[in-house]
């Protein structure tokens, strides 16, 4: 049990909902731009995807791990986008996908219509850019108000907390870089 309250995504869940939706409109497998590899968050979203794409009997490719940056998500999204095959990518956080589709419209792959392209957060990036991204929505404002009512709880009381811990489900929100594949 833990000592502290905390609030969190359920990481794994959002990631097996990214993944689905991209096999259901056709794609073959999902290529994963993960987060570091020492990182819960990013190993639960990986484990999401793997599970899921497993689950299809598709065995998954590679993880590329990046380290949550626009940078990491560019050099890694060019090499993605040097195999004609990759129709699908799984992005691990808003700013890897940000750069993964920099580097697939840097190398004449466009998205939604080569590549569709899936991310995890929704930030107001989003707002800015020519295609708004499909993403796994994390209820931030929520995730909030639950950890401010468990610490006032825990304050409030003289044991410990019954449930200190709390996942909040996130939901995927269709939007402009997903599609069927155009072969």
């Amino acid at each position: 049990m833990a000592l502290y309250p905390a609030v969190s995504s359920d990481h794994a869940q959002g990631s097996c909902e990214a993944t689905a939706h991209l096999l259901s409109l056709g794609h073959q497998t999902v290529h994963h731009i993960a987060g570091p590899a020492d990182s819960d968050p990013a190993m639960a979203r990986a484990g999401g995807w793997r599970r899921t794409l497993e689950g299809a009997g598709i065995r998954a490719p590679e993880a590329l791990h990046g380290d949550w940056s626009a940078d990491s998500g560019y050099e890694l999204g060019w090499r993605l986008a040097a195999d004609p095959t990759v129709t699908s990518v799984f992005c691990a956080n808003d700013e890897m996908a940000i750069g993964a589709i920099r580097a697939f419209f840097e190398a004449g792959r466009r998205v939604p219509e080569d590549v569709s392209v899936v991310r995890f957060d929704d930030l107001n990036v989003s707002a800015f850019l020519p295609t708004p991204l499909t993403t796994v929505h994390q209820d931030f404002h929520r995730m909030g108000e639950e950890l401010v009512r468990l610490v006032v709880e825990q304050i409030r009381s003289t044991t410990r907390l019954s449930q200190p811990r709390v996942i909040i489900p996130p939901g995927l929100v269709v939007r402009g870089t997903t599609a069927a594949p155009s072969r």
